[in-house]
């Protein structure tokens, strides 16, 4: 289980595999300039709803893993992932598609 904390104070605890893919979309975001909404389910201990925040290039963010070793990536999660946060409602997570469903570069794209 890890755990993702915004500048404000506000946490949301993640599995550590769901984080290492978020932080990748995340990063190449804020490394490209770009502001985003990011929103995610509380947890019924934190009253369950849905929270949200605003992600900037300004703004301080930390990715906390418990565990000691990174996860496989899986790349069509990553672009799953990246499809929600270049859309008008912002990145959410999504359920991971089996890893061979994204197109390899040079693949012809109909």
């Amino acid at each position: 289980m890890g755990k993702l904390t915004y500048h404000s104070g506000t946490k949301v605890d993640l599995e550590d595999r769901v984080l290492a893919h978020l932080q990748v979309v995340i990063a190449n975001k804020l490394r490209r300039g770009e502001s985003f909404v990011f929103t995610w389910r509380d947890d019924v201990s934190v009253g369950e709803g849905r929270t949200s925040v605003w992600l900037s290039p300004s703004l301080a963010i930390s990715f906390k893993y418990y565990g000691s070793r990174p996860p496989t990536l899986n790349r069509a999660w990553i672009e799953a992932l990246a499809v929600t946060a270049n859309s008008p409602s912002g990145l959410h997570i999504v359920p991971e598609p089996p890893e061979d469903t994204a197109p390899r570069a040079g693949d012809d794209v109909p």
